[in-house]
């Protein structure tokens, strides 16, 4: 009898693809604000300072205006999303809705893997904040609360949170370094992780998460205001 051979042919790190590369050089352009809000975006200027085809910038294009980071412009053509506080408001309500409600669940769902996982995000975020890296704090961020999320089995709600993901980012990575804050957005999100596993109180959490997007909305509303 011939003997079977076994093979696992899943890959574990799919390449990244140019588009994707692209996309996420200039979102984080975005993000960071190095793109401000209502620059034009000329695709012949990104298609030098990225080294990529005309398709691809336009690929590029299309996905961020999905985002929300972009809009078109009639005989303008793309320009950076202007963000006004009227925006960010929406945005902090759908946060404060949809994040009290995932942590509840989180905290009622709770596991020792959670635990773990939580307090090792929460490790790499400190790091993150202490070497000012807004890209890190922004991907440690949104793998935190994508554990939180999946941990509540709130997947269509995670689902939504991506889909507003860039604005997020962008209004995090304006707010998080204010010196406004009378608490730093590191200690807020420690203390609602604290409270999913430490002290194990739903309301707690759903407290912490209140104080935290009360502060971050009142940074972004007197930045956005005075801007």
């Amino acid at each position: 009898m011939e003997k079977l051979i076994s093979m696992n042919l899943k890959i574990e790190n799919p390449p990244v693809t140019l588009r994707e590369l692209c996309l996420d050089k200039v979102r984080n352009a975005i993000i960071t604000g190095y793109f401000p809000s209502g620059k034009r975006l000329v695709e012949r200027t990104l298609c030098e300072e990225l080294g990529v085809s005309r398709s691809v910038v336009r690929e590029v294009i299309r996905y961020l205006e999905a985002e929300g980071l972009v809009e078109i412009l009639p005989n303008k053509g793309p320009i950076v999303s202007l963000l006004d506080w009227e925006i960010a408001s929406q945005i902090y309500e759908i946060r404060l809705l949809l994040e009290q409600s995932a942590v509840a669940d989180c905290t009622q769902n709770l596991t020792d893997h959670t635990t773990q996982q939580l307090k090792q995000l929460l490790a790499e975020l400190e790091q993150a904040f202490a070497a000012d890296d807004i890209n890190l704090i922004i991907a440690t961020s949104a793998k935190l609360y994508e554990t939180i999320f999946t941990t509540a089995k709130h997947y269509i709600a995670w689902e939504v949170v991506q889909r507003l993901n860039g604005r997020i980012s962008r209004l995090r990575a304006m707010t998080m370094k204010s010196t406004k804050r009378e608490i730093s957005g590191y200690q807020r999100i420690k203390n609602m992780c604290e409270a999913i596993y430490l002290h194990q109180d739903a309301d707690k959490a759903k407290q912490a998460v209140a104080e935290h997007i009360a502060e971050a909305a009142s940074v972004a509303k007197n930045i956005l205001e005075s801007s």
